[in-house]
């Protein structure tokens, strides 16, 4: 079965770069999951809708391994991604030791047939985005939880930095072209979206259109300095040829000649070599609770 969702990207295709974007963020969300799965109740089902490689489900797992245990429920519409999550989050129960249940169910947002168990937790992290009607998609969201139940959200933030300015191949100043580059790319997908609808307003509102209460937004930082671990650089070199690959139309000819260079392991300007290389940015959760 294909990996492409409705969104035209091959997710299974980027499965390594998801893993070590799981890996290198793991620090980071630790602390969201802790707060989020804090205020479930007592052996709460989360639900993790486009659950990817796993990493989040994870994190939910472990923390219910420390208290009384519970149930994640993983949905992904790519099969792909849907077995490596499985395979993470099994793996990440077995080593806790803990009285957790995993479930895993192939399905999209999208579809009207999706069903999964009432939950006192959904996690969506960065897919309403790829739905052509977010609002609805929200709605969708809300209408998996129990009452009392929390819908979280991650979308936005600041976008991930990794670069140095100058780089001694093209043009300085290449990550701020790659990031208005896929900034342009981000605008067409979006319009591409079967049922694309404008949502002019932030995510707060949109959960509170929801029929969510005590909507909150808080953040939380992802800092890996320089130089950098050989983990790092490797995610760093797919990022920078992702967004050439996925975007590189933006770019003039001078930028995709540096970006060539610069993801080729036998350039002497290859990125894996670097010892200045570094990721920085932040996350935006966004929750609300349904009464």
């Amino acid at each position: 079965m294909s990996g492409h969702t409705h969104d035209d990207i091959d997710w299974a295709d980027r499965l390594a770069q998801l893993r070590m974007a799981d890996t290198l963020d793991a620090e980071a969300l630790t602390p969201v999951a802790r707060r989020l799965v804090g205020s479930a109740p007592e052996r709460p089902t989360i639900v993790d809708v486009g659950c990817g490689a796993g990493g989040m489900s994870v994190l939910f797992a472990r923390e219910l391994a420390r208290g009384a245990g519970g149930t994640v429920v993983l949905v992904d519409a790519t099969p792909k991604l849907l077995a490596e999550a499985e395979r993470a989050v099994t793996g990440a129960v077995a080593a806790a030791a803990g009285s957790v249940e995993v479930v895993s169910l192939h399905g999209d947002l999208t579809d009207p047939a999706l069903a999964v168990p009432a939950a006192d937790l959904v996690w969506a992290s960065g897919v309403v985005h790829h739905v052509g009607d977010q609002q609805a998609a929200l709605r969708t969201l809300a209408g998996l939880l129990r009452p009392g139940g929390v819908l979280a959200i991650a979308e936005g933030g600041l976008e991930m930095r990794c670069l140095p300015w100058e780089l001694g191949v093209g043009r300085p100043g290449l990550e701020q072209r790659l990031l208005a580059a896929r900034a342009a790319w981000f605008a067409r997908m979006r319009a591409g979206i079967p049922g694309s609808v404008a949502m002019p307003y932030g995510w707060p509102r949109a959960l509170r259109e929801a029929g969510l209460e005590d909507v909150e937004s808080f953040g939380t930082l992802i800092d890996h300095p320089m130089p950098g671990s050989d983990l790092l650089r490797e995610y760093v070199v797919h990022r920078v040829g992702w967004f050439a690959e996925s975007a590189g139309e933006w770019l003039d000819a001078d930028d995709r000649a540096a970006v060539a260079a610069l993801i080729d392991p036998q350039s002497p300007d290859f990125l894996g070599h670097r010892d200045d290389l570094y990721l920085f940015g932040a996350k935006a959760i966004h929750s609300g609770r349904l009464r």
